[in-house]
């Protein structure tokens, strides 16, 4: 199972592909798409789109993660962000691909185990868990990457549920 993460941001958007085996995780590729502010609102996004898209076409997830918008003082910032993720939204949309949707809190405690762990824990728990030599950068990178594995995570926990309930029901 091919799973591609979003840290979506009008500025910089997060993504990480991250390739999944049984218990066993792998990352197939990471960065960061960074648009200037210099360009026009609608021009970024539609590059976020377009490079997702184009990072679709060469990983082949089945699957996408996506982290969602919480702001609770920057409202400008939160607007941005939330037209980036929209863009990114589009892009998972055209590919047809189901779509996990997580906040913040969710991910950190996927990834570490604890819902309030710092970015510095959940960098390094994703260089553990995905067994590579450095953290991966920029911290957008990381961060998609840690949507990644939330949602692998949260999938496995999900068919288990479901198994449990099959099971219940018989």
């Amino acid at each position: 199972m091919i799973i591609l993460g979003i840290d979506p941001g009008l500025a910089n958007t997060g993504w990480g592909v991250v390739e999944v085996e049984g218990n066993r995780f792998r990352c197939l590729g990471h960065g960061c798409i960074t648009t200037a502010s210099t360009r026009e609102t609608a021009e970024r996004l539609k590059a976020v789109r377009d490079q997702l898209a184009s990072l679709i076409a060469l990983y082949s997830p089945l699957e996408a993660a996506l982290e969602n918008v919480y702001f609770s003082t920057n409202v400008r910032s939160a607007m941005a962000t939330g037209q980036a993720r929209g863009a990114a939204l589009v892009a998972v949309a055209d590919a047809g691909l189901p779509v996990g949707e997580y906040g913040p809190g969710e991910i950190k405690l996927a990834v570490t185990g604890h819902g309030s762990a710092d970015k510095r824990q959940v960098t390094y728990m994703v260089r553990a868990v995905l067994g590579m030599r450095e953290a991966p950068k920029p911290d957008h990178a990381a961060d998609a990457l840690a949507v990644a594995i939330c949602h692998a995570n949260c999938r496995v926990a999900r068919a288990r549920a479901r198994d449990l309930r099959t099971a219940a029901a018989k």
